[in-house]
Parts: C-alpha cells; sequence; structure tokens
C-alpha cells in the first residue's frame, strides 16, 4: 500500500472556449510588392537565358520601377480605403479626443 494520495495530472474545471483572435494577419502590400519584383527578374532572367528574348537592361529596370511605384501607391489606397471601411482607421475617433 502506498501513503501517497494520487495526484491529478490536469484540472477538472470548467472549460471555457478559446477566444478569437482580435484580428487577422494581413500581408503587407510592401512585401507583396517586393515578391511579385523578385518574382518578375527571375523571370526575365529566365526568359533573357533561354534566347527567346533580347533584353535591354536599363528598360527592363525602368518598367519594374514604374510598376512597383504603381503598385506600392494602389496598395496602400485600397489598404487605407479598407482600413477606413473598418473604422480602425486614424480617424475612426478610437485614438485621441475630439477638440
Amino acid at each position: 500500500m502506498s501513503t501517497h494520495e494520487p495526484t491529478q495530472a490536469f484540472e477538472t474545471g470548467p472549460v471555457s472556449a478559446p477566444e478569437p483572435p482580435a484580428q487577422t494577419a494581413r500581408a503587407r502590400v510592401g512585401t507583396v510588392v517586393w515578391g511579385l519584383i523578385v518574382l518578375a527578374l527571375a523571370a526575365l532572367i529566365i526568359i533573357s537565358k533561354l534566347g527567346l528574348v533580347a533584353l535591354n537592361g536599363n528598360y527592363v529596370l525602368i518598367g519594374l520601377m514604374i510598376g512597383a511605384g504603381a503598385a506600392l501607391v494602389i496598395g496602400g489606397l485600397v489598404s487605407a480605403r479598407s482600413r477606413k471601411a473598418n473604422g480602425s482607421g486614424p480617424d475612426s475617433g478610437s485614438g485621441a479626443a475630439d477638440s
């Protein structure tokens, strides 16, 4: 016979449901744009190495910069609009008191 009381490995109290996350994580616009730039450069390098097209490096860089700039501006505007629609933007009134 043992002199020790049996212990429980876990609690048997009421179990509460896990709390849902406050906000889902979203990909940042800059991260997506840089990923697209890297993919575009890789595709252009493959195409040029296969000899399908002769590419001018200056025109390729200019085109990538224009595309990246446009993507960053448009992505920023879309992100700001969605934040404003959700009420989590800086003008939503959840910050400092209005004067």
